[in-house]
Order: C-alpha cells, then sequence, then structure tokens
C-alpha cells in the first residue's frame, strides 16, 4: 500500500521537482530602514573604527590594547553569492571595533530591538560573541574604544570555558549616590552552539518588561525589576556598618553537660566486630579446591622467550568449581558486630544557660536608598555600538546586525537573511556521503520515480525525527509533498461526494435540530504593518549586493 500511494505522490511531484536544484542565491543589501542595520557592504569602513587604545606596560612604555585583527569577507563556508560578515581573525588576543549611529537612540517611550548574527567558525574555546550599545557621546573617540568605555546594554552570546551563556546586562546609575551598576540577567540562557550560524535577538520593552530569544524562539523573558542582579532598585534599610558584636556575646546554642560522668561500664575500647564463635563452617565448601586456577584456554605465545621473558605462566581464571558452593579454600571464621561496642563517650548536648542567640547588626535607613519603577526611562541614549571581546578561537564572524524600534521589521531582517542562511549551511555541513550511499544515490536521468521516490523518503525520515527542520532543510521537497497530499484529499473528497451524491435521499423529520447549516468559515489575513513614517516592506528575497 506505501509503494503504491508513494509512487503516485512521487508522478505527481515529478515536475515541480525537477526544477529545485538551484545555484546559491545572491546577496543584496536589505531595503528595511532602522536607525542602525550593518550587513557588511564595500563601504563598511566608512562606519566601523578598529581601536587605536594603548595601555602602559610594566615598564612604561605604551603597548597597544587591541592587537585582534578585524577583516570582512565571506563565511569559510559560504552558502549565499557575496554575503559578507565581521570577522574577528585573531586567536588569543583582544578585538575591539565601534561604530557610530547617525543620531542617537532613546528608547524610554518605544521598543529597544537588538538583533544579529554570529558564527563561530572554528568553533567554541573561550570566547565572546557580545554586542555593546556604547553611551551617546562616544563618537568623537572611537579609535579609543576600550573595556572603559561606557555603554548601555550588553548583549549577546559568551563561550565562558566551560559553557555558554547569553548576557544581557545593563548599566544603571543610582540618583542619590550617583554610583553606576551592571545589572545582569539572572538565570541567563545557555544555548548550545555549534559552528554554524545563529541569530540572537533582544527586545527591551517601555514597560520595563524584555525578551531574549535565540534562531528566533523566546528562551527567556521577565521584568528589569525582577530578574536582575544586583537589583535596580537597593533596600530601604541596610546593616550598620559601625555595629560591632560584643566581646561577650554568647552565641553557641548548645553545649556539653558539665554535669554529665562516663558511666562505670563504658568501655571505650571494645572493637567495632569480633569472630563469630558460633559460624561453622558450610557442608558444601570445598577446602582442597583453589579459588583460582590457571586459565586452561590460555597459551603461550609464540614470541615468547624463555630464556629472556622468563618461564610462562598461564593467566588465573576462577575456579568454576566454587561457583556452585559457598566457597573453596581454607576457611576463615567470619567477624560479626560486637555487641558490647559503644565507642568513645561523649557528655550529652543540652541548652547553654549563657546564649543570647544569634547576633545580628542593627538596622538603619539606606542612605543611597531610591525607588526606580520604570529603569528604562532612566538609562542613558545610545549613541553607537561596539564590539570588544577577549577570545580563544578565531574566526568569529559577526553579521546583519538591527539595532532600532521595530520587532517586526527585525523579523523581516532575519526573513531575509537567516532564515535563508541557516537551512542551507546545515544542508552543506551533513558529513560526505559513503561510497556505498553514493552507489545508492539514483539520478533523475537514471530512474525519475526512484530519484523522487528517495528524495522524499529523506524528507519523511527527517519529519519524524524534527518536523520544523524537515520543512527547513528541504523546503522545496517539504512544499511539493503538502501540495500533492492535499490535492490527493481533495481529489477522494470529490470522489466521495460523487458516491454520496448518487445514493438516494434519507428523509427524516425536519426538527430545527437536524436542519443542515452551512459551514462558514472565515479567514482573515493581516498584513505587516509597516512603522510610522514607513513604508511597508514585503519583499523578503535576497537582492543583488551593488
Amino acid at each position: 500500500m506505501r509503494s503504491v500511494a508513494l509512487s503516485v505522490i512521487v508522478i505527481a511531484a515529478s515536475g515541480a521537482l525537477a526544477q529545485t536544484d538551484e545555484p546559491k542565491p545572491a546577496f543584496t543589501p536589505t531595503t528595511i530602514k532602522a536607525p542602525f542595520i550593518e550587513q557588511f557592504t564595500d563601504d563598511w569602513t566608512d562606519r566601523w573604527t578598529p581601536s587605536e587604545a594603548t595601555k602602559k606596560s610594566a615598564n612604561g612604555e605604551e603597548t597597544f590594547s587591541y592587537v585582534g585583527q578585524w577583516e570582512v569577507e565571506e563565511p569559510s563556508v559560504s552558502v549565499i553569492e557575496g554575503d559578507r560578515g565581521l570577522v574577528a581573525k585573531s586567536k588569543a588576543a583582544h578585538h575591539a571595533i565601534s561604530a557610530p549611529f547617525s543620531k542617537p537612540i532613546s528608547f524610554s517611550d518605544k521598543p529597544l530591538v537588538v538583533q544579529y548574527e554570529v558564527k563561530y567558525q572554528k568553533g567554541g574555546n573561550c570566547g565572546g560573541g557580545y554586542l555593546k550599545l556604547l553611551e551617546d557621546g562616544f563618537q568623537t573617540s572611537g579609535k579609543e574604544f576600550s573595556d572603559t568605555t561606557p555603554w548601555v546594554v550588553m548583549f549577546g552570546p559568551d563561550l565562558t570555558c566551560p559553557g555558554t551563556k547569553v548576557h544581557f546586562i545593563f548599566r544603571h546609575t543610582n540618583p542619590v549616590s550617583k554610583k553606576t551598576e551592571e545589572k545582569h540577567l539572572d538565570f541567563a540562557p545557555r544555548p548550545t552552539i555549534e559552528k554554524l550560524t545563529n541569530l540572537y535577538t533582544l527586545v527591551v520593552h517601555p514597560n520595563n518588561t524584555y525578551d531574549v530569544s535565540f534562531n528566533g524562539e523566546s528562551t527567556k523573558s521577565g521584568s528589569l525589576l525582577e530578574d536582575f542582579k544586583p537589583p535596580v532598585n537597593p533596600p530601604k534599610e541596610i546593616d550598620d556598618p559601625e555595629d560591632k558584636k560584643p566581646a561577650d556575646w554568647v552565641d553557641t546554642e548548645k553545649i556539653p553537660d558539665p554535669d554529665a560522668k562516663k558511666p562505670d561500664d563504658w568501655d571505650e575500647e571494645a572493637p567495632y566486630e569480633i569472630l563469630d564463635t558460633e559460624a561453622s563452617q558450610p557442608d558444601d565448601w570445598l577446602p582442597n579446591e583453589p579459588s583460582s586456577i590457571p586459565d586452561p584456554d590460555a597459551t603461550k605465545p609464540e614470541e615468547w622467550d624463555d630464556e629472556e621473558d622468563g618461564e610462562w605462566i598461564a593467566p588465573t581464571v576462577p575456579n568454576p568449581k566454587c561457583a556452585s558452593v559457598s566457597g573453596c579454600g581454607e576457611w576463615k571464621r567470619p567477624y560479626k558486630p560486637n555487641p558490647d561496642y559503644k565507642g568513645k563517650w561523649y557528655a550529652p548536648m543540652i541548652d547553654n544557660p549563657a546564649y543570647k542567640g544569634q547576633w545580628a547588626p542593627r538596622k538603619i535607613p539606606n542612605p543611597e536608598y531610591f525607588e526606580d519603577m520604570s529603569p528604562v526611562k532612566s538609562l542613558r541614549k545610545i549613541g553607537g555600538v561596539g564590539i570588544e571581546l577577549w577570545t580563544m578561537t578565531e574566526d568569529i564572524l559577526f553579521d546583519n546586525l538591527y539595532i532600532g524600534h521595530s520587532i517586526e521589521d527585525a523579523k523581516k531582517l532575519a526573513a531575509e537573511t537567516f532564515d535563508v542562511k541557516k537551512p542551507l549551511e546545515k544542508q552543506a555541513d551533513k558529513p560526505p556521503a559513503t561510497d556505498e550511499e553514493e552507489e545508492e544515490q539514483v539520478t533523475f536521468k537514471q530512474d525519475p520515480v526512484g530519484y523522487f521516490r528517495q528524495r522524499i523518503l529523506a524528507f519523511v525520515d527527517a519529519a519524524k525525527e524534527n518536523p520544523v527542520e524537515a520543512f527547513k532543510s528541504q523546503p522545496e521537497t517539504g512544499a511539493i509533498l503538502t501540495g500533492v497530499l492535499l490535492t490527493l484529499f481533495g481529489m477522494i473528497g470529490a470522489f466521495l461526494g460523487v458516491i454520496g451524491g448518487s445514493q438516494k435521499a434519507i428523509t427524516t423529520s425536519s426538527k430545527k435540530t437536524d436542519a443542515s447549516t452551512p459551514d462558514d468559515k472565515s479567514k482573515s489575513e493581516s498584513s505587516p504593518v509597516a512603522p510610522a513614517g514607513d513604508e511597508k516592506k514585503e519583499d523578503g528575497k535576497l537582492r543583488q549586493r551593488k
């Protein structure tokens, strides 16, 4: 039955699938608009400045802090013609590079959306892949960008040797003390990162909520006021730093009873175990049989030389005669617990009459206390983006940065780039077929039906493991197979309708509940809404790079 149905599907799909072997898609810059979009086109050097920051060496001389090299190039495994990314080239080096925005970004009254791709082309070995959204004002000193440059938000993956986490950190300033403190996302997402491209998305809403996504799937969401350590708002009271525990304070709750004495009959020397004098040798015990014997199946190796290696002795194995009895060899009386054993005597513990309780310093009002219930509105404006990291692995690639306010536009950019790239990378990452597998591959010219049967069976097997990934890795086969199945179901439905129409109608009483009603299903389709001031973008194709 399966072969018949499959043959029908193969014949129906053969015309469409014959056209699926296409060349690599070509890259073209997106037409989506945002405060900052970077796809590392030919003019990328107009925007990005490598750091030339220096530091003092041990002998007092100035040395470059950031010796890691940057290049914009195609990935080592390229699946889109002309697509390039920013690559941190050096191993065991500090890298730093930054780009200013055309105008500062404020996200106090609209979402902040940060999205970009990272590809660890050589795998993970202690390397950061995060971005820093820099405070407005840094733009005039791009060449001096360093780890001390003020930033507002830090976001992205970090291979932490071992382990992986996706950082989300923001810097918040205490309005009372004027101190700026980093707030780290607690229990940050820890996705598995392979050598393929991965997409990272952060959305911070004006209502102080956030969402972190990995490859388009939300992995962590919550509140800026609840999920970060240390918390935004400090405690109202703190321990008095001047309050010290009194020297005579007793916080030992239990003490040995000073009036207790060891009983006269308490023997601390009595052993824990003694010989069991009541035990006797089992009747089936074989005292004349050794517990192990030379292996009767062992033979002296041919290369063994008695003069050089000594006399060869066969290895021993457990005596098979001992397996079915209580034991072999010399029988020895076993030990048993000593009923007189008491161990070392200790005085029992009693409540300490001098105990005053656990001491804690008194509380005083926190002089740095404040309450900020809308921390998003108090964060500083963002003036640019920087990548400043240390890595023990080379060739970390960054691409398709989106920093703006539109969640929909970020998704559209991902559809134009990541959603096209990732399935192709997965396909290219598959291990090459073995000689036997290559012999089993059927070409379209050799056997059209067998060729499509092979592709469809491969799709079905992949769908059993993960339907979504099957459609992503084999979109043409999935789409055509779905269309063919829908067509077959429609034909079957029409066939049953003809048979049903030829049958004699059954007359029943005309009750209201028996009256047939048409199955009116309305389908509403919502078109994406463009942000205010922008035209609606619906072109999700990759266009040719200029």
